[in-house]
C-alpha cells in the first residue's frame, strides 16, 4: 500500500502541483513572519544590550503611590544623591542621566525620522563612553549640541553647521558641535538623538538639578549585585530604586520581545487565514483524486486491502505532499523574511545590524504546519473513499450523494449559521469590549454554517445568472449547468474565495465609518479655526500660547493642559482650558446646567459625572497634584467624546498648582477663519517649527483619513495572499473538472462546438462560481461590519454606517478577474483535447 500511494504520487504530479502551490504560499507566509521578526527582534536585543555596557547598576526613581486624597508623582533624583552614589564602595564612575523629546529639523526644514523616536539627551563631561565621538567635540554651553551620525548623513549635517530643533515648541539653532555613534534602538529604528551639555539639557527638559537616572559604573574586582547591595545602604527608601545593568538589559529584551509578538501575532493571523483558505484546495483535489481513482481503490478492496489502508495510502500521499511543499514553503519563507528586512531599509525604517535568524523553532513550525494541514484536509475524502463498497465503487453506484446526506448537511448549516447569527446580534445589544468575544464566537459559527450550506445556495444564486449566461448561448447554458453539476466542488471552490472578501469588505465597512464617524466629532465638537500641537503629542511650551495669543488677527485662544488629581478617593485627570474662550473653540452639547468655567466653576463630561453622582450644582473636593485641595462646582455635564473629555477647570485655577506648567495643545480662532495665508502666518509665528503642527478641521480628518488608509492598505496586502491562495483554488477545480469531463468535452467538439465555445464554456464556469462566491464574501463582509459598529457605536455618538459602494462593486469586478484569469490555462487544455481520445478516455 505504501508503493502504491508512492506511485499515485508520481502519477497525478501536475494535478497536485496547484496544492503543493497552495500549501507552499501559506507555509511561506509563517516562515517568512517567524524569520523576519525573529531576525528584528534579535537585533535590537543585541543592540540594545550593548548600550547598557557603561551601566552596571541604575538608580530610577520610585512614584508615590496615590492612596487617598494624595497625587502620586515621581521621587527626585538630586546631585547630592548622585554625589552620594558616587562615594559607595565599589563605584568606580558615575553619571547622571537626563532624558526628553528634540526634534531636529534637516536643512529644508523638515523633521528628521519620526516623532515618537526623537529624543534628546545629555552628554556626560568631556568624554562620554555611552556616545563615542566621530568628529569634533563635546556640547559645551546652550548654543552647541552634538547629534548622532545616521542623523547628521541623513540631512546632510557636519560639525560647525546650525541646526535648527526644538525641545517644545520654541525653535532653538544651536552649532553642530559634534558628531557621535550609538547604539541606541529608536535612533536604530528610524529617529534622531541630540546631547546637550548636562546643564543644558537639564534646562531645556525641565530637569533642573534632577536627573532621570543615575548610571553606576563597578569599580575593577566589584560584581554588579554587590554594587547594587552598596547602593541600597545609602539610597533613601522610597526615594529611588536599584537595577543591574543584566537585569536592565534583560528587561529592555523581554520589552522588544513583547513589541514584537503584537507583530508577529497579527502576521500570523493572515498567514492562518491563507492556510485556512488552502485547506479548502487541499481537500477539493484529495476529493477529485479519489473520485478519480474509485474503482482503482474498489479493487484494492476486493483483493484484500482494509479501510484502514485505504485512508493510510491517501494519508501518505497528503504526507509527501505536505512535506514537499512544506519545505519549499520553508524555503521560500526565509527569502521573504530578508526580502521585508531589505523592505524596511527601502521605507526608511533603519534596522540594526545582524545575522538572519532562522531558529530550529521556526524549521519545526513550517515542517509541521504544512504536513499536518495538508494531511488534516486529505482525512476526510481519505476515510470516505474506504468506506465506499467494493461492488457500488465498481458499478459507480456511489457516486451521487444521498438525499440523507444532502439533509443531514443542510440542517447542521442551517443550525450553525442560525446560532452565527444570534450570538452576532446578541453581541451587538452589548458594551464594546463586553461583545468582542461573543461577536468572534458567532462570527465564527456563521462563516461555518454559510460554508456548510454553500451547496445549498449555489443552485439559486448561480440560477440567477441564467438570463445573463442565456446570452452566451450553448456555452452559457453548459456553463451553468455544469456549475451546479457537483454542488460540494463549487461551494469549497467558492468558500475560498468567499473567506477573504469576507475579510476585505468587513474591514473596509469598518474603516469608512469609523473615518466618516470621527470626520463627524471632530466637526461637531471643535469651533476653533486651527488646534496647534507637537508632532509627537509631548507637551508644548507655555510660551508658544502666549505667542499665539499676541498675533494680529487671533481672537480666541485656549491652552489645554492637563494634570492628575484625586477625587472622592479615586484619579481624575484635569483639563485646564481659558475658561473665557474654551466656549466659543468648542461645540458641545450640553445636558444640564451652562457652560461656564471659571474660578471655582467647572463643567464635565457625562460618563464623569455618571461615574460619580454628580449633578449641575454638585460640589466636590479636588486635590491637585501638590497636594493642596480646593471646594469647586459643577457648572454643567456636558456630552464627551474621544476628542473632548474630562474635568475642565480655569487655568487661572489649576496652573498654580502644577508642577511644570506645559500645553498638551492650543485651540484658536481668527477673524479671517481658515486660510493658506493664515496657516503660514501662524507657521512662521512659530519660527516654522518642524516638531509643531498647526492644523484646521480638514487637516485633522486627511490625517485620519491617511492613517485608516495605510492600515487598509497593509491589510489587503497581506490579504492578497488569500487571495491568491483562492485564485490557484480555481485553477486546480477548473483543471480536475476538465479531466475528469474529457469525454464530454470529446463529444461536445464532435457534434460541433468549436474551440472558441469550450474555452467560453470554461472560463463562463470559472466566472459564476468566482462571482457566486464575491456575492457571499461581500454579503458576510457587510454584516460582520454592521455588527462590529454597533460595538463601536456604544462607545461613539457620533458613529454610522458607512457602505463604500464603489469598493464593494470593486471587490465584486476583482472576483470576476480571479474568475476569468483563473480559467486561462484549463479553458485552454480543454479546448487542445483530441476529440477522439477523449471520446475514448473513461
Amino acid at each position: 500500500m505504501f508503493r502504491t500511494a508512492l506511485r499515485n504520487v508520481l502519477a497525478h504530479k501536475a494535478r497536485l502541483l496547484m496544492t503543493v502551490l497552495a500549501v507552499m504560499l501559506g507555509v511561506a507566509f509563517v516562515s517568512g513572519t517567524l524569520v523576519f521578526t525573529n531576525t528584528i527582534s534579535d537585533a535590537y536585543q543585541k543592540s540594545s544590550a550593548k548600550g547598557f555596557d557603561q551601566v552596571d547598576v541604575a538608580i530610577q526613581p520610585k512614584a508615590q503611590d496615590d492612596k487617598g486624597d494624595k497625587v502620586g508623582k515621581e521621587q527626585k533624583l538630586t546631585q547630592a544623591l548622585l554625589e552620594k552614589a558616587s562615594k559607595v564602595p565599589g563605584a568606580g564612575s558615575t553619571m547622571g542621566v537626563v532624558t526628553g523629546f528634540t526634534a531636529i529639523a534637516d536643512k529644508d526644514g523638515k523633521l528628521v525620522g519620526s516623532g515618537f523616536q526623537s529624543q534628546g539627551g545629555n552628554y556626560w563631561g568631556t568624554k562620554d563612553a555611552r556616545y563615542p565621538l566621530t568628529s569634533g567635540h563635546a556640547p559645551q554651553g546652550k548654543n552647541e549640541v552634538a547629534i548622532d551620525s545616521e542623523t547628521a548623513r541623513r540631512a546632510g549635517y557636519k560639525v560647525g553647521d546650525t541646526v535648527r530643533l526644538s525641545v517644545d515648541g520654541p525653535v532653538l539653532a544651536p552649532t553642530v558641535a559634534g558628531v557621535f555613534t550609538t547604539d541606541d534602538g529608536n535612533v536604530a529604528a528610524g529617529g534622531s538623538l541630540a546631547l546637550f551639555d548636562t546643564a543644558t539639557a537639564q534646562q531645556l527638559f525641565h530637569r533642573v538639578g534632577e536627573y532621570d537616572e543615575i548610571d553606576v559604573k563597578a569599580a575593577s574586582g566589584t560584581s554588579q549585585t554587590a554594587l547594587r547591595a552598596a547602593l541600597d545602604q545609602v539610597i533613601p527608601k522610597g526615594v529611588a530604586s536599584t537595577t543591574t545593568g543584566k537585569q536592565l538589559a534583560d528587561d529592555q529584551a523581554s520589552s522588544i520581545a513583547s513589541a514584537m509578538s503584537g507583530m508577529k501575532t497579527g502576521l500570523l493571523v493572515f498567514a492562518g487565514i491563507a492556510l485556512f483558505v488552502g485547506t479548502f484546495i487541499i481537500a477539493n483535489t484529495f476529493t477529485m483524486l479519489v473520485a478519480q481513482r474509485t474503482k482503482e481503490l474498489a479493487l484494492l478492496r476486493a483483493v484484500g486491502a482494509s479501510r484502514r489502508q485505504v485512508t493510510r495510502s491517501v494519508l501518505v500521499e497528503a504526507f509527501v505532499v505536505g512535506a514537499v511543499a512544506a519545505v519549499a514553503g520553508l524555503l521560500a519563507g526565509i527569502g521573504i523574511g530578508a526580502g521585508m528586512r531589505s523592505l524596511m531599509g527601502s521605507l526608511g525604517a533603519t534596522v540594526p545590524d545582524g545575522p538572519l535568524v532562522i531558529s530550529p523553532g521556526t524549521i519545526a513550525t513550517a515542517l509541521l504546519v504544512g504536513v499536518l494541514i495538508t494531511m488534516l484536509a486529505a482525512w476526510l475524502p481519505g476515510r470516505r473513499a474506504a468506506r465506499i463498497p467494493p461492488v457500488a465503487a465498481m458499478s459507480s453506484v456511489h457516486a451521487q450523494a444521498t438525499t440523507k446526506s444532502l439533509v443531514v448537511r443542510n440542517t447542521i448549516g442551517a443550525l450553525f449559521a442560525a446560532a452565527g447569527i444570534a450570538v452576532v446580534l446578541y453581541a451587538t445589544t452589548m458594551n464594546g469590549s463586553d461583545g468582542q468575544a461573543p461577536m468572534g464566537l458567532g462570527a465564527v459559527l456563521l462563516i461555518i454554517g454559510v460554508f456548510v450550506l454553500t451547496p445549498l445556495l449555489s443552485r439559486p444564486l448561480i440560477a440567477a445568472a441564467a438570463p445573463v449566461l442565456r446570452v452566451f448561448g450553448v456555452s452559457g447554458k453548459l456553463a451553468r449547468q455544469n456549475s451546479v453539476r457537483n454542488p460540494r466542488r463549487t461551494a469549497a471552490t467558492a468558500s475560498a474565495l468567499m473567506i477573504g472578501l469576507t475579510l476585505i469588505t468587513g474591514m473596509t465597512v469598518m474603516a469608512g465609518s469609523l473615518q466618516k464617524s470621527i470626520d463627524k466629532m471632530a466637526s461637531s465638537a471643535i469651533k476653533a479655526d486651527y488646534v496647534v500641537s507637537m508632532a509627537n503629542r509631548v507637551p508644548l511650551s507655555p510660551e508658544v500660547a502666549k505667542t499665539l495669543a499676541g498675533l494680529d488677527g487671533v481672537t480666541d485662544t485656549s491652552p489645554l493642559r492637563t494634570s492628575p488629581s484625586r477625587i472622592d478617593g479615586t484619579s481624575e485627570m484635569l483639563a485646564g482650558v481659558n475658561g473665557e474662550s474654551i466656549a466659543k473653540l468648542t461645540d458641545l452639547t450640553l445636558d444640564e446646567g451652562a457652560f461656564k468655567v471659571g474660578g471655582t466653576q467647572v463643567v464635565v463630561d457625562d460618563d464623569t459625572a455618571k461615574s460619580h453622582g454628580w449633578k449641575a450644582g454638585s460640589d466636590l473636593t479636588v486635590s491637585y497634584e501638590d497636594g493642596k485641595k480646593q471646594r469647586l462646582t459643577v457648572a454643567g455635564i456636558y456630552q464627551g467624546n474621544m476628542m473632548i473629555n474630562g474635568i475642565m477647570v480655569d487655568n487661572a485655577t489649576l496652573s498654580p498648582h502644577l508642577t511644570d506648567v506645559a500645553d498638551m495643545q492650543v485651540m484658536l480662532k481668527t477673524a479671517d477663519g481658515t486660510s493658506d495665508a493664515t496657516k503660514n502666518k501662524l507657521e512662521k509665528a512659530l519660527g516654522n517649527n518642524p516638531a509643531v503642527q498647526v492644523q484646521d478641521k480638514k487637516d485633522i480628518s486627511n490625517n485620519i483619513a491617511q492613517m485608516f488608509t495605510l492600515l487598509l492598505n497593509m491589510l489587503y496586502g497581506l490579504l492578497a495572499m488569500a487571495v491568491i491562495v483562492a485564485v490557484l483554488g480555481v485553477i486546480n477545480t477548473l483543471a480536475m473538472s476538465v479531466f475528469e469531463r474529457s469525454q464530454e468535452i470529446g463529444m461536445l467538439r464532435a457534434i460541433g462546438l468549436d474551440r472558441k465555445g469550450i474555452k467560453r464554456m470554461v472560463r463562463l464556469e470559472s466566472l459564476v462560481i468566482s462571482l457566486f462566491g464575491g456575492v457571499l464574501g461581500i454579503g458576510l463582509g457587510v454584516f460582520f461590519g454592521w455588527a462590529a459598529g454597533e460595538l463601536v457605536g456604544s462607545k461613539m455618538s457620533t458613529y454610522e454606517l458607512v457602505l463604500p459602494w464603489g469598493r464593494m462593486a470593486l471587490f465584486l469586478l476583482l472576483a470576476g478577474t480571479v474568475g476569468v484569469l483563473a480559467a486561462l490555462w484549463p479553458a485552454r487544455r480543454a479546448s487542445r483535447l483530441n476529440m477522439l481520445s477523449a471520446i475514448k478516455s473513461e
